[in-house]
């Protein structure tokens, strides 16, 4: 009993050093001979209780260097601090989602480390190995480029590690789909304006989708889906993709190429990625001679402010964007408080809403 207590209480006073800070990260520990003579405890002994903090993420040892103090030992005490990661942060939605999070993580006193990635891989790992430095609670994330591989997979299986929770917002990655996350159902969303303008007897409609994140390709899902349903057969032809570097220049580019050529390549209706780019979908057809929705219905999605104030009100979808980010922080205060906690409860699904406005009209009178 004697022994046992002995390395347990050298582990606890070694572990009482790194939560203090007295002891730091990345800092040496003294050699077990050195430890030995200073608690006066046998080399065995020493380690047993350097063994149980290795276990535990506290130390890890160097073959021929030593032993050093982990950087888990930055979460050994709260900091009251939560990372926020999106892609952008002057984008038309960003705002509304981060000041969901802020009001909730605020009134649960916490504060917001908040930072950018603009959509680029090389700086969504730049950020975490910067944060995996920092003293931070937890992590809510928006992916970038999330339909891609994600190469630096590592560096969520550190935070893992360091039992840092996270929570992914807007997208996940396919290697981490079991991960907590808030989503918009956005193969819901697609299905929604597809069939809708199916309903106004609409039958050629153009779709235009982003490549590289999970949102784009689960928009065209939903967009296959309600076509399939209506009997309506896909035309690959009618499918523009676009990646985040050419987002303002392909999109129109497109569109003003199939307006263009309308006669020879018809079509009635354009389903669009989101607001922003109906608003160049609507550029593209007037500046080809067509008007909106006379001649062809568009629809947006996000119910951004630029659905409602542009020249046509555009129909789309609603994205709760505060609401999503209030979610996201319940979540990760969730995983705070109780660690583990359901699946049904920790990946969620939020369902879209159509917002019917001026930027379609019916075409049965037509056929």
């Amino acid at each position: 009993m004697d022994k046992k207590l002995k390395y347990y209480d050298l582990m606890e006073d070694l572990r009482k050093q790194i939560v203090s800070g007295k002891i730091k990260p990345g800092e040496k520990l003294p050699s077990e001979n050195e430890l030995s003579g200073t608690y006066q405890v046998s080399r065995q002994t020493v380690r047993k209780a350097l063994q149980i903090l290795q276990n535990e993420g506290y130390i890890y040892a160097e073959h021929g260097r030593g032993t050093f103090c982990s950087e888990m030992a930055r979460r050994t005490g709260e900091t009251k601090n939560i990372a926020v990661v999106t892609t952008y942060l002057s984008d038309y939605i960003f705002p509304r989602v981060i000041q969901g999070i802020d009001k909730v993580l605020t009134e649960n006193g916490y504060s917001i480390l908040l930072k950018n990635t603009r959509n680029s891989r090389n700086m969504e790992a730049k950020c975490l190995e910067e944060l995996l430095q920092k003293g931070i609670d937890g992590l809510i994330i928006e992916p970038s480029k999330s339909q891609i591989f994600c190469k630096h997979i590592n560096l969520y299986q550190t935070l893992d590690e360091y039992r840092i929770p996270y929570v992914f917002i807007q997208g996940s990655y396919a290697q981490l789909a079991e991960k907590p996350h808030i989503l918009l159902d956005d193969c819901l969303g697609g299905y929604l304006v597809t069939k809708y303008l199916i309903s106004l007897g609409h039958h050629h409609i153009i779709g235009i989708f982003k490549a590289d994140d999970t949102q784009g390709q689960q928009r065209h899902k939903g967009y296959v889906q309600a076509l399939q349903e209506a009997g309506i057969a896909y035309d690959p032809d009618k499918v523009v993709w676009f990646y985040t570097e050419d987002r303002k220049t392909h999109p129109y580019e497109q569109m003003y190429h199939m307006a263009k050529t309308r006669c020879v390549h018809f079509f009635d209706s354009v389903v669009s990625y989101n607001d922003q780019i109906a608003l160049e979908v609507i550029r593209a057809l007037e500046d080809a001679g067509l008007k909106v929705p006379e001649d062809v219905s568009v629809t947006g999605y996000d119910d951004s402010y630029l659905a409602s104030s542009g020249k046509v009100p555009l129909t789309t979808v609603a994205h709760p964007q505060e609401k999503l980010g209030e979610m996201a922080a319940e979540l990760l205060l969730g995983l705070l408080k109780e660690g583990n906690i359901p699946e049904s409860e920790r990946q969620i699904l939020v369902k879209p809403e159509l917002v019917i406005r001026e930027s379609c009209r019916s075409r049965k009178k037509e056929e």
